[in-house]
């Protein structure tokens, strides 16, 4: 079932007004709602506002258009094969310059994908190597969304070449992550008709989905990384922790769920855990970001890795470990003054 409203929000005390435009009537009267944020109110965002799913699709009147959205500007940031492992470090980089991760998703192109990608470098004499490098494993594309966002993600990439890079622009991501001219971190739209172009190349609006994404679907497990973490904007630092670990991502994607397919992947959940309700509403409160990750056991070590699903249980569990540690050290010592003592003696 799908109705219009008029949202309202006051930024002053972060109260929100709801106003069904088909019957013209007041449908939420106006309602303190912290979890709703400024930064959250651009078109194409879906956001939760008690449980009622919105997605904004135009701004109430000029004003409001001129106030939020006048520097938006979306582009395409494409992290290519050598800088895979790097991508927790990348989005936290993002996410420090105030822009948005709207999209994502890791794919292998093919030749002639890429071929197409790069179509305007077909005469230079680097297409074929810049092709065979890109086809040599996955990359991940990006939609990044914020004011300026083509120019502000360029910057942060640095010089095209890594080595004038790191002599221009120490702190981008090709001074970090690159090696050369080819081999250099990531890629980004040079205009907006560029990214529109590049950003509907990964992520059609009308037909078909696009590059497939990695997924293996064997030896496998499937992790979600929450809207709240991403909305808190801790997505990089859970992706290096992962990364750290020494677990391989083999797939990633970005999905924004409904309630009804939100029901669906925790129906097993359904009457066996009384946070089952909480759960869907969370993982349908924003957009989420599925990661398959591979190798022998993955199940059983990555479950082992991220701990128990409450994190006062791992509070617990951290302070009788550490309870442990310290009694074997107290034991451990007076273990050893007895031996000292003994010596001392003899």
């Amino acid at each position: 079932l799908l109705r219009r409203y008029q949202l309202l929000f006051y930024p002053k005390d972060g109260s929100v007004e709801m106003f069904d435009v088909k019957n013209q009537r007041t449908f939420l009267r106006r309602t303190r709602y912290e979890e709703l944020r400024q930064e959250d109110l651009f078109v194409g965002n879906r956001v939760n506002i008690f449980s009622r799913q919105l997605n904004l699709i135009g701004y109430g009147d000029q004003y409001t258009a001129n106030k939020l959205g006048s520097k938006k500007e979306r582009t395409l940031a494409m992290v290519k094969p050598d800088a895979l492992t790097r991508i927790g470090d990348i989005i936290q980089t993002i996410y420090d310059r105030n822009l948005i991760l709207t999209k994502a998703k890791m794919t292998k192109l093919s030749w002639e994908q890429a071929a197409d990608f790069y179509a305007e470098h077909q005469s230079k004499s680097f297409f074929n190597n810049l092709l065979q490098f890109i086809t040599s494993g996955p990359v991940i594309a990006m939609d990044i969304m914020g004011d300026e966002a083509v120019s502000t993600w360029r910057e942060l990439l640095g010089p095209t070449d890594s080595d004038t890079a790191r002599r221009e622009a120490t702190q981008s991501l090709r001074a970090r992550f690159g090696t050369d001219g080819t081999q250099n971190a990531g890629h980004g739209s040079d205009s907006l008709a560029s990214a529109a172009r590049e950003l509907e190349f990964f992520f059609p609006s009308t037909v078909g989905r696009g590059p497939p994404n990695t997924a293996k679907c064997t030896d496998c497990t499937c992790c979600i990384i929450k809207p709240h973490a991403i909305s808190e904007a801790l997505t990089g630092k859970i992706l290096n922790s992962i990364n750290q670990a020494g677990f391989e991502i083999s797939a990633l994607q970005m999905f924004s769920m409904d309630r009804a397919n939100a029901e669906e992947f925790f129906e097993v959940y359904k009457g066996v855990v009384a946070e089952y309700p909480s759960m869907v509403s969370e993982l349908c409160s924003g957009p989420c970001m599925a990661l398959e990750i591979h190798g022998a056991e993955a199940p059983r070590r990555f479950r082992d890795f991220c701990g128990p699903a409450d994190p006062k249980l791992m509070m617990v569990f951290m302070a009788i470990f550490s309870l442990t540690l310290i009694l074997q050290a107290y034991y451990f010592i007076q273990l050893l003054a007895y031996f000292l003592l003994n010596i001392i003696n003899t």
